[in-house]
């Protein structure tokens, strides 16, 4: 993963729990990077590893740790890295969801040698639709909560999701259903 995605997990860590819980994490994963470089690749095991000493050091489920993640991701990350991609990804939730395909497009203009994930949206409504989430990365459903939570919180829209389907429970790729107020009933 590109280092952009570790110093985020470096953000969220010290602006909630400080820098000296930081320095025990990154001691407990085995991580001796002073200061990670936004558009350098590091190893996927690297922040696995990251997530699983923050779980241990902070007494938080791994789960938990990423659906916050994901969250922090939207709100500050991404708004912060590619702010005008994120504004010209639509007006509302919805249309965003829908156009999340074309956001990694343009995203891996930035960095060649990313490989993200593939979304896929289907039974698309005025108050919800099914968010369909391919990687090859494993353990990342809860990131994705937290992503899809985020862009509620980023677009105003309360929504809820649910995982219909789950890769680590031996389905092809997770499936979430999303679902919100439809304008129409708000």
């Amino acid at each position: 993963m590109y280092g952009l995605v570790n110093k985020a997990v470096e953000e969220l860590v010290v602006s909630n729990f400080g820098e000296d819980k930081w320095e025990l994490i990154k001691s407990k994963a085995g991580v001796d990077v002073d200061v990670f470089i936004s558009n350098e690749a590091y190893p996927d095991s690297m922040t696995y590893d990251l997530v699983g000493a923050a779980s241990e050091v902070l007494g938080t489920a791994a789960d938990d740790i990423l659906v916050a993640f994901g969250e922090h991701w939207v709100l500050k990350t991404a708004a912060k890295s590619y702010g005008p991609m994120m504004k010209s990804g639509g007006a509302t939730l919805k249309e965003f969801l829908v156009n999340i395909p074309n956001f990694h497009t343009r995203v891996a203009m930035i960095y060649p040698n990313l490989e993200p994930p593939r979304f896929q949206c289907a039974n698309v409504t005025d108050a919800g639709l099914h968010l369909h989430y391919y990687s090859h990365r494993p353990g990342l459903t809860s990131f994705v909560t937290g992503l899809i939570q985020g862009l509620g919180k980023l677009y105003e829209t309360p929504c809820t999701s649910t995982v219909l389907e789950r890769k680590d429970q031996g389905a092809d790729h997770d499936v979430f259903a999303v679902t919100w107020e439809s304008p129409a009933t708000a």
